[in-house]
């Protein structure tokens, strides 16, 4: 009984250090987001804005395993954006996972135009709305970043808590893909950017 007590308590003392890096390396993540906002001359926002933005608290069981198929010889889909623009993506897979108890999908997108740029060629884009958008988060849906790198294994680990706004939840002036339909989450993801609080900005085209 004493051993079956001190193994427990042993468990209980590394969920709550393994919960407390997790906390710590989604903190970095959000500062290293402000941080590069400063540096990008196109960003919408500056220092005194941040006092605007806001998170939900850090979740690790929104960090999910996913089978990854990788779709070959797509046709380029045109995806509108928030200024009515359209911009072309190449859909380069699609991502299964479980959540909730339910079985979710969201396909992967390549920008065509950044994919002849050296430094962004590898950029992948998972843009996706849930229950949330309007209500908690930004009604437009939100976005994570990946890279091809990430996807070269037939499983990967997908974390909604990096999942951010795009720029248009700021400002007017900028050309944001809307999330295609096949990628609208019908669970309420309740981690990542909250809905921005500050007065909209507008920048011109």
């Amino acid at each position: 009984m004493k051993n079956l007590i001190l193994y427990t308590l042993l468990i209980s003392c590394i969920a709550q250090m393994n919960a407390q890096t997790f906390n710590e390396e989604i903190l970095a993540y959000r500062e290293a987001f402000k941080k590069e906002m400063l540096e990008d001359e196109r960003a919408p926002l500056e220092q005194d804005d941040f006092q605007f933005l806001r998170w939900f608290i850090p979740n690790d069981s929104f960090k999910v395993k996913c089978q990854f198929t990788r779709l070959t010889n797509q046709e380029p889909i045109d995806v509108p954006t928030s200024s009515g623009r359209i911009k072309s993506f190449q859909d380069v897979g699609v991502l299964t996972f479980v959540l909730m108890n339910t079985v979710c999908t969201l396909h992967v997108y390549q920008n065509n135009t950044l994919a002849h740029l050296p430094e962004l060629q590898d950029h992948l884009f998972l843009p996706f709305t849930d229950p949330t958008n309007g209500v908690e988060s930004y009604g437009g849906g939100r976005y994570i970043d990946l890279s091809r790198q990430a996807l070269n294994e037939d499983v990967i680990w997908i974390d909604f808590n990096l999942a951010y706004n795009p720029w248009c939840a700021y400002s007017d002036g900028y050309n944001c893909p809307i999330p295609p339909r096949e990628n609208s989450l019908t669970v309420p993801i309740y981690v990542g950017e909250r809905m921005y609080t500050g007065p909209h900005k507008s920048r011109e085209h």
